[in-house]
């Protein structure tokens, strides 16, 4: 892929400053465009402090293992798909409506699994929050990267990993209150229901708001434009954007888009393994966000913090503490990205969590299994705990924000949507492969070899940024080119 290296600045380029308005309208706009990312967050994080008594005998479904990870990783399924439909509805029926629809899925979803008579019926509403999840993973920053003016895309973008952590952080929040005033995830609350039940049922209450926010939402302009409804694209671009010279820039964007306004997943196809190498780049970054392991923390992180003698209260307090600290890299990363670039800010991130994630190995040779699980003692309980928790705050400041903002912009407009659409499915299947065969790594290999295996992946994302990447930061959507 190539970047125009033409030096004369755009329309959009020329205005430097965006008036104060504008500049607030857009940030309400991508905040509310985020709010996709803020239920991706919570229906991905809430099951964290309720997975332990989903499995248990006293008010669960009595799991073995299996059908516990089942439990756990089957909405990631629902994420697979969603994804890889989302592009190809985006582009035929609009990005906000398809927000629209994701914001149904996750209410649904949080209904069904709150009330699920079964374990079945459980994991069958959980893949249709799934599937939500998956609309709103693809669409989410795709329509915030084209209502974003060029000089704000990468820090707008990343609101939505703003809105995962929130998401993330709320869960966590209410988990913690819910199991607090009951006593614990198994006993009965309100009228009676088990809180692990209060805990899924509260996703209703983000869905609702997320429905509300998507009524009020604009259309992208550049899916205006890819409908031939110019005249309303003008009129966003001005609004939106800040734009001098709106007709000009609809000239630019039909431009981009070729003659074919109704992009399928053939047009992906290139000379490269049968892909255009734009594909596999956003692939590979898809895979290695996931690939260094860090959903193991967001899964199992109250399972593995009770493995090393905290109770249950306490290891959900420890979750609180980690989702609140993680917005320090976090919003650090939405302020640096458009500064230090892409490309930079992913090396770091890679580097640093190699370093933390073989800490984390030699701390975990150090582990003993015994039947309530992992054991750590001595020096090497704190030191491998820091480790691994420095690791997931690293992540938070480079690749937990800059990957949403790289495959989101990296495509040209005539295939983003179809091709965001491909490399968040891949995301997904990298979640699902890791979160799924963690529990036989950890059991089979040991767990240090499974983190070892972790710590080799972030390794390679390293070369692969380095030597692969194009930087994308400050280059306009209109002159993203694909080979």
């Amino acid at each position: 892929m190539s970047q125009s290296t033409d030096s004369s600045p755009s329309q959009d380029e020329a205005v430097e400053v965006l008036d104060p308005k504008i500049r607030r309208r857009i940030i309400l706009v991508c905040l509310a465009g985020a709010m996709g990312g803020l239920l991706f967050g919570y229906d991905t994080s809430v099951i964290n402090g309720a997975v332990d008594a989903i499995a248990g005998k006293v008010s669960g479904f009595n799991l073995n293992s299996l059908m516990s990870g089942i439990s756990v990783s089957g909405a990631l399924l629902g994420c697979v798909l969603g994804a890889w439909f989302a592009g190809k509805l985006a582009d035929r029926y609009g990005r906000v409506r398809i927000m629209l629809v994701a914001a149904i899925l996750f209410l649904l979803s949080a209904i069904g699994s709150g009330f699920a008579p079964g374990v079945w019926i459980f994991v069958i509403f959980r893949i249709v929050g799934g599937v939500g999840v998956g609309f709103a993973s693809v669409v989410g920053p795709a329509y915030i990267s084209e209502v974003a003016p060029t000089k704000m895309r990468g820090f707008l973008t990343s609101f939505q990993q703003f809105g995962v952590a929130i998401g993330m952080f709320l869960s966590t929040i209410v988990n913690n209150l819910l199991a607090k005033g009951s006593g614990s995830a198994d006993r009965p609350f309100w009228f009676g229901i088990s809180t692990w039940r209060w805990m899924l049922l509260m996703m209703v209450i983000p869905a609702v708001l997320m429905l509300i926010a998507c009524f009020k939402l604009p259309e992208s302009p550049r899916y205006l434009v890819m409908k031939g409804r110019d005249k309303e694209a003008m009129g966003l671009l001005r609004s939106l954007n800040g734009s001098t010279n709106p007709k000009a820039k609809v000239t630019q964007i039909r431009a981009s888009l070729g003659n074919d306004t109704t992009p399928r997943l053939s047009d992906l196809r290139g000379h490269t393994f049968g892909l255009k190498k734009v594909v596999w780049i956003a692939i590979a970054i898809a895979l290695f966000q996931q690939f260094n392991g860090v959903n193991i923390i967001l899964y199992y992180d109250s399972s593995l913090w009770r493995s090393v003698g905290f109770s249950e209260q306490q290891a959900l307090n420890i979750s609180v503490i980690r989702s609140i600290v993680a917005f320090i890299p976090t919003i650090l990363a939405m302020v640096l990205v458009d500064r230090v670039g892409r490309r930079k800010m992913l090396s770091f991130g890679s580097a640093g969590m190699t370093i933390f994630l073989l800490i984390a190995t030699f701390g975990f040779y150090h582990a003993t299994i015994t039947p309530n699980g992992v054991s750590l003692s001595g020096f090497w309980a704190p030191l491998t705990l820091v480790a691994v928790y420095l690791f997931y705050l690293i992540f938070c400041g480079t690749w937990g924000p800059a990957m949403w903002v790289v495959i989101s912009e990296i495509f040209p407009n005539n295939i983003r949507a179809m091709g965001v659409a491909v490399a968040t499915a891949f995301n997904w299947i990298g979640n699902f492969v890791v979160s799924t065969t963690f529990p036989p790594m950890r059991d089979g290999w040991g767990i240090g070899n499974a983190y070892l295996f972790y710590a080799v992946f972030a390794a390679l994302s390293w070369i692969f940024v380095v030597k692969a990447l194009p930087e994308t930061n400050g280059v306009e959507l209109e002159d993203m080119k694909a080979e």
